[in-house]
């Protein structure tokens, strides 16, 4: 684990975008930076980090932890479900087929959990008992385990828009997706699910509920975007979980409480975050990746800036499909 001091001296050096010389147009998402190249699509995952539907700022190393993570997970999971990863060419980057993205979001949860006016939890403890067409058992208490994980499907908000809640009866009778390769998409989100939670259970957290986004590549499922991180995952620490209590968390949340303690929940200009506030966000993010792969964080080269073009170029002018 780096020391709070090497932390706080990478704050300068974290990557806000990254322009490469003659790949063409740039996407910015909230959090990745994306070209398209003969087929492929490079993704970069910047430092930038968000919360409420708001890029919020900079933590040093989230990238790197982002990207790196996820190519392990795919590692992980690929003996259950294919994936569009080609390379990781620099600790930033990927170099990913172009897949057909299906156009829904895949939420499995495997706890009863949340405080927004979506959330399961919200749903249930306002007497909703179908939520998603899912049958729910009575006597349920907040943060508790499901009998089984469930899927609860949601469109792909787009324009600024919100998510949308989905049945399994929707998005088959709406033709959203077709029935044959809707019920594989269950059966490998379930898989990789109680993978997930395998694997964090041997480091002491539990994969409490988590997003996949699947696409078709040469007609065949894939597993696309990321997975398992902090940022598509809620974990918490499995030693501070007892029924009835609040479990400490091991993602996201700790950013977006912060910010609610300052007033702030997306509206209006966000406050500045501290420098040692963003040191400790950095630190939650390494030590989620040491724990949940075992291995120890070594920081890419910096500036990372002119190590990821280098790299970026170098790859592909040696790959090919």
């Amino acid at each position: 684990m780096l020391s709070h001091e090497a932390l706080l001296a990478a704050i300068p050096h974290a990557i806000d975008t990254v322009d490469i010389p003659g790949l063409g147009d740039k996407v910015q998402g909230k959090v990745r930076d994306m070209y398209r190249v003969d087929g492929r699509r490079v993704l970069i995952t910047t430092d930038r980090v968000s919360a409420f539907d708001r890029v919020l700022g900079l933590i040093p190393y989230k990238g790197q932890v982002l990207n790196q993570l996820s190519a392990w997970w795919f590692e992980q999971l690929r003996d259950i479900v294919g994936n569009h990863v080609l390379s990781v060419p620099d600790p930033n980057v990927m170099i990913v087929r172009e897949a057909e993205p299906l156009p829904v979001e895949v939420i499995v949860r495997g706890y009863i959990t949340g405080v927004t006016k979506t959330s399961l939890w919200y749903l249930y403890s306002q007497g909703e008992r179908r939520p998603y067409g899912i049958e729910l058992p009575e006597g349920l208490q907040k943060n508790d385990p499901l009998p089984e994980p469930i899927i609860t499907p949601t469109t792909k908000a787009t324009d600024g828009g919100h998510d949308e809640r989905l049945t399994r009866d929707e998005i088959i009778e709406r033709g959203i997706v077709p029935p044959a390769l809707w019920e594989e998409i269950e059966r490998v989100a379930i898989a990789i699910f109680k993978r997930g939670q395998e694997v964090a259970r041997q480091a002491g957290l539990i994969l409490v509920d988590t997003k996949y986004e699947f696409g078709l590549i040469d007609g065949r499922l894939a597993l696309i975007d990321e997975v398992h991180t902090p940022d598509s995952s809620r974990y918490w620490i499995a030693e501070t979980y007892q029924r009835g209590t609040e479990p400490e968390n091991f993602d996201k949340e700790f950013l977006r409480k912060w910010f609610a303690a300052q007033g702030y929940r997306g509206d209006g200009e966000p406050p500045a975050m501290p420098d040692d506030f963003i040191a400790q966000v950095a630190a939650r993010y390494i030590a989620a990746y040491e724990k949940l792969t075992g291995q120890p964080f070594e920081p890419g080269e910096l500036p990372a800036k002119e190590r990821i073009v280098r790299n970026v170029q170098a790859a592909l002018e040696t790959e090919t499909l």
